[in-house]
């Protein structure tokens, strides 16, 4: 076999070789013939033209994401940065565009993205770029799908996936935040405080009342015991005045026992005059005479009755 022949059946391979080419799935190839758009093929297997077709460049028709990170000043004067995460896509009946149209789309979704933000965040309060992210976000989606419509871009969605404001506006932000919950922790302690307050009163009322009502019954009760006890000592001939000495000389003798059964009682003296206390002595003299007197009465008494 000559040199000839095989240089030429290497070089039929080599075109043959050339003449097929793969597209992945979810993209899409731009063919040009002699520099000039020829077609645009999609997944699988294809042919062309070898030395007069050539595959241009390639498409993703995938879903993308790009997060663009913008610095922009509030209304209320506050540096804040933010991220704007834009999700788009090549549209399938426009790849021509996309390819031919447009060189670099990152850079035009970025350049949109801070022209709206930067449009809209300086009208808003820090507070409320908080609130109003989702206004942001669909201001920005508005924008860039009018724009990138024309260029065979499609805008799926747009977020803003992080606010930053400058690290000394956070610290004040935190300080006011936690002085307001002191501040509500303060007036819920007092609340309660004032609730205790108000229930220990109302308890020691209820208890001075159901103890004076005690009080009242404990002598109401002992003036019916002494009461009956005179009807008694009535009953068997004594009048008011020896039964009243009676009761008073029993008292004493109680008192002196119940004093006698504990050891460490204390015996309190009030102080009185040498008149004063005479007068005592006597009317206490008097009272055992008296106490005397009735027991000899109730013991006569009894046994004229056994007679």
């Amino acid at each position: 076999m000559s040199a000839t022949l095989i240089i030429i059946i290497v070089l039929s391979a080599i075109l043959l070789f050339a003449a097929f080419f793969m597209v992945k799935q979810q993209t899409a190839a731009i063919i040009e013939r002699f520099g000039k758009f020829h077609s645009i093929r999609q997944s699988g297997l294809h042919l062309k033209i070898p030395l007069v077709d050539r595959v241009a460049g390639r498409l993703s028709l995938k879903i993308q994401q790009l997060d663009v990170i913008i610095e922009t000043k509030t209304l209320d004067d506050v540096f804040v940065k933010l991220k704007v995460s834009v999700q788009y896509k090549v549209i399938n009946e426009k790849v021509y565009d996309a390819f031919y149209k447009l060189d670099y789309p990152h850079e035009q979704i970025t350049s949109y993205v801070f022209d709206v933000v930067r449009a809209e965040v300086p009208k808003m309060k820090l507070d409320d770029v908080f609130v109003k992210k989702n206004d942001i976000a669909i201001a920005v989606k508005s924008e860039l799908n009018d724009a990138m419509m024309e260029y065979g871009y499609d805008i799926i969605r747009t977020l803003v996936t992080d606010i930053d404001p400058d690290s000394q506006v956070k610290i004040a932000m935190n300080r006011i935040n936690a002085a307001d919950r002191e501040k509500t922790a303060a007036q819920y302690e007092g609340d309660a405080q004032r609730i205790l307050i108000v229930e220990k009163a109302k308890a020691e009322a209820e208890s001075k009342r159901l103890q004076g009502q005690g009080i009242a019954d404990q002598r109401r009760e002992i003036a019916r015991g002494l009461e009956e006890s005179v009807e008694v000592l009535n009953k068997v001939g004594i009048n008011s005045q020896e039964a009243s000495a009676l009761i008073v000389v029993t008292q004493h003798y109680d008192t002196l026992q119940s004093i006698g059964q504990h050891t460490n009682s204390n015996l309190i003296l009030l102080p009185n005059s040498p008149q004063a206390g005479s007068t005592m002595l006597n009317d206490m003299v008097a009272s055992f005479t008296a106490s005397n007197q009735i027991g000899e009465s109730m013991k006569n008494q009894r046994l004229k009755d056994k007679e």
